[in-house]
C-alpha cells in the first residue's frame, strides 16, 4: 500500500467573481521511504500540491489517501491531528520563536501531543537536536545561531514528533551555497538512514538533483514524474527559466 495516493485532485480558489484553478486533476503515488522534489515555475501549483500533501489545505475535488486513510474530506481539526502525528514541516524562513532557546523551540510541537510528559518532551527534543548535530547549541536562542544552525533547529522541531514524512518548502532558500549543501546532505541522511519519506518544494537545481525522483508541475498540472533528473529539466524548457538560488 502506498504511503501517499492522490487521485484526480483539484484545487480551485475563488477570488471574488474569478476562480483560479491552482491544481488540475493531479494523480500521484509516493511510497514510504521515497525522496521526491516538486519543481516548476512560480504559479505552477507546486506549493498548492505541497499544502495538499501536508494536510494544510483540503482539495476541491478528488481523493487523497494518507497511509490508507482518506483525508480529503476531513475537517480542519482532523487534518491538524494527522499533521501532528505523521508529518514534519521545514520552511524557508525557519519560523523559530526569537526569545526562546533551541531546546524550547524543538519541544513546542510536543505541547500539542496528548500524553507526552514534560520530562519526555525534553528527552525527545534533546535527541532531535543531537540528531541534527546541535547537541552543543541547545541553550542558544536563534539570534545566537547561524542561518544553517537555525534551519537545523527547524529540522529537529520537525522530527521531534517522529513523523513518517518530512516536508520542506524551499528549505535552502535563505542559505548560502555551502550551508545549503550541508542541509541537503542532512535531508538525504534522514532519508537513507532513518527511512523518512522526504518531499521538497524547490527552485534550486542542486536541491532537486539530490532527490531520487522529480515531479514537475506547470499550470496546475503534473507534466513529468521521473527518476531521470535531466529528463525533468528538459520538461521545463517550455516554462519560465529554472532559477538556481545556490
Amino acid at each position: 500500500m502506498a504511503l501517499i495516493e492522490l487521485r484526480d485532485v483539484s484545487k480551485v480558489y475563488s477570488l471574488g467573481e474569478v476562480e483560479v484553478v491552482a491544481l488540475k486533476q493531479a494523480t500521484l503515488t509516493i511510497d514510504e521511504g521515497e525522496y521526491v522534489a516538486l519543481i516548476g515555475p512560480s504559479g505552477s501549483g507546486k506549493s498548492t500540491l505541497m499544502n495538499t500533501l501536508g494536510c494544510l489545505d483540503r482539495p476541491t475535488a478528488g481523493s487523497y489517501q494518507l497511509a490508507g486513510e482518506e483525508v480529503a474530506t476531513l475537517s480542519r481539526d482532523e487534518r491538524a491531528r494527522i499533521r501532528n502525528r505523521r508529518i514534519g514541516f521545514v520552511f524557508q524562513n525557519f519560523n523559530l520563536l526569537a526569545r526562546t532557546s533551541a531546546l524550547e523551540n524543538v519541544e513546542l510541537p510536543l505541547l500539542y501531543t496528548p500524553g507526552v510528559s514534560a520530562r519526555e518532551r525534553r528527552t525527545r527534543a534533546v535527541e532531535a537536536l543531537a540528531q541534527v548535530g546541535l547537541a552543543d547549541r541547545m541553550d542558544h536562542q536563534p539570534s545566537q545561531l547561524s542561518g544553517g544552525q537555525q534551519q537545523r533547529v527547524a529540522i529537529a522541531r520537525a522530527l521531534v514528533n517522529r513523523p513518517a514524512i518530512l516536508m520542506g518548502d524551499e528549505p535552502t532558500g535563505n542559505l548560502d551555497t555551502r550551508t545549503s549543501r550541508d542541509i541537503i546532505q542532512l535531508f538525504r541522511q534522514l532519508n537513507e538512514e532513518n527511512g523518512l519519506t522526504v518531499i521538497l518544494v524547490t527552485h534550486d537545481q542542486a536541491v532537486a538533483r539530490n532527490a531520487r525522483r522529480v515531479v514537475v508541475l506547470r499550470d496546475g498540472e503534473i507534466v513529468a514524474d521521473t527518476t531521470d533528473f535531466d529528463q525533468a529539466i528538459q520538461s521545463l524548457h517550455s516554462m519560465e527559466p529554472f532559477e538556481s538560488e545556490s
